[in-house]
């Protein structure tokens, strides 16, 4: 008898291993349903954001065309806009799922500390190209000289400004360059003067020659009327008055009506019988065999 007691004392429980392993698959099972709804909620979730970023930001992009806002400073507020709804919305999914998000955005502050410090002069151009979006020096399509080239901009993007000059010529230019540069914007104002310098001789008269230019230079295409044309003696030199000639055109109109107002002025002085006066220069030439002097002329 107390063999069989002390038998069914040591002996394990016939249904214990048949509990153990019921309450650990229960277990592991709503683990893994847990883990499964979450991912499943957080697919779901970025989906329905995604959805939902992509509207505004076309609402927004629409807005902004409609005000008609300048392309460049469309695409920068787009671009921005987007960055940050997405950041935002992948945070707000770590933490409505119970991620720890403080570690995420310590992380995310290093790492655009450690970039900030890799890319030190690119950044410098894209806070470049920020302020010159928002100060407006100058838009798509204006001819400027800045950065040490003369030409017309054909985009303003995130790090360099593209600048097409009058030879065709592309070139690539740091925004951070252009913005720490004299800017010159030549499309600025309503017109802008098609200045030609032309020296005369002491023997020219001078009102009856700037009479008559200016009874021609409104035959120059595209010159404007208002204002008008100015004809001015700028400065005298050893051999006659510099006179200065300047009408005034649009700015998309210069090249041409500078070139047109450089051949009608020729064209108008060399009917007039005008000529540009002759510069002499005395060269003496010693002859070493007899000592005497020869002046040419």
């Amino acid at each position: 008898m107390t063999s069989f007691l002390l038998f069914n004392l040591f002996q394990e429980p016939p249904n214990a291993t048949g509990w153990l392993d019921t309450l650990t698959n229960g277990v592991v099972l709503a683990t893994l349903l847990d883990i499964v709804l979450k991912l499943t909620g957080a697919v779901l979730a970025l989906l329905a954001g995604r959805w939902v970023i992509g509207y505004a930001v076309r609402a927004v992009d629409s807005t902004l065309r409609t005000q008609k806002v300048d392309p460049t400073l469309i695409r920068y507020s787009v671009s921005s806009l987007t960055v940050l709804l997405n950041i935002a919305l992948v945070v707000a999914i770590l933490g409505f799922f119970g991620f720890e998000t403080t570690t995420f955005a310590a992380l995310l502050a290093g790492a655009g500390l450690a970039v900030g410090a890799a890319w030190g002069g690119l950044l410098a151009n894209f806070a470049a190209g920020v302020f010159l979006v928002i100060l407006h020096p100058f838009k798509v399509g204006d001819k400027i000289s800045a950065g040490g080239v003369t030409g017309r901009v054909t985009e303003i993007g995130m790090f360099v400004t593209t600048v097409r000059t009058d030879e065709n010529v592309v070139n690539y230019v740091g925004n951070n360059k252009i913005f720490s540069d004299n800017i010159e914007n030549f499309s600025e104002s309503r017109y802008r003067k098609a200045e030609s310098r032309i020296q005369l001789g002491y023997d020219v008269d001078l009102t009856e020659t700037i009479e008559l230019l200016k009874a021609r230079l409104p035959e120059v295409p595209n010159v404007l009327e208002d204002p008008a044309p100015e004809i001015e003696v700028v400065r005298i030199s050893r051999f006659g008055p510099v006179l200065q000639v300047a009408p005034a055109c649009h700015p998309s109109n210069f090249s041409q009506v500078l070139s047109d107002t450089n051949l009608k002025v020729i064209e108008t002085l060399r009917v007039a019988g005008v000529t540009s006066p002759v510069q002499n220069i005395a060269v003496q030439v010693q002859q070493e065999s007899n000592g005497h002097e020869q002046t040419v002329n």
